[in-house]
């Protein structure tokens, strides 16, 4: 299990997560757009997002860092954009902990499997920290 940080740009991640690379001398990132994940023609992709970054991460000094961009429309406050993120493959360490913060907290995105976890959700605790929970 791994308790790792996620901070999110609000459109303006590429040129942080480069310029984090080189000032941490890490390997180029690899960035994942909003426009390459699976489409789902009930919800389109608007074009203001499609080049924006939906994850990359970097390896700094040991540690997983990860960024995204937020999606465009979505609340944006510069200093509350960083979040605790859990990554585990305790599928049952995850539901606990995950269902306990909810209970007086607020959840963004309920546990579920997406493309690229078997199990992700999203939930801001009674004291406005933003934990993400994700599978593996």
């Amino acid at each position: 299990m791994a308790i790792e940080v996620y901070i999110n740009f609000d459109g303006n991640c590429r040129e942080a997560v480069t310029y984090y690379a080189e000032i941490f001398k890490t390997e180029k990132p690899n960035i994942m757009t909003f426009s390459d994940g699976p489409q789902n023609p009930d919800f389109p992709i608007p074009e203001e997002a499609k080049n924006r970054v939906m994850h990359t991460e970097l390896t700094i000094f040991g540690s997983r860092v990860m960024f995204s961009d937020t999606f465009p429309g979505w609340n944006f406050v510069q200093g509350n954009n960083i979040s605790i993120t859990i990554i585990s493959n305790d599928t049952e360490a995850i539901t606990n902990a995950f269902h306990k913060l909810k209970e007086e907290g607020k959840v963004g995105m309920d546990l579920q499997e997406t493309f690229w976890s078997k199990l992700y959700g999203t939930v801001t605790d009674k004291f406005g920290i933003s934990w993400q929970f994700s599978h593996e």
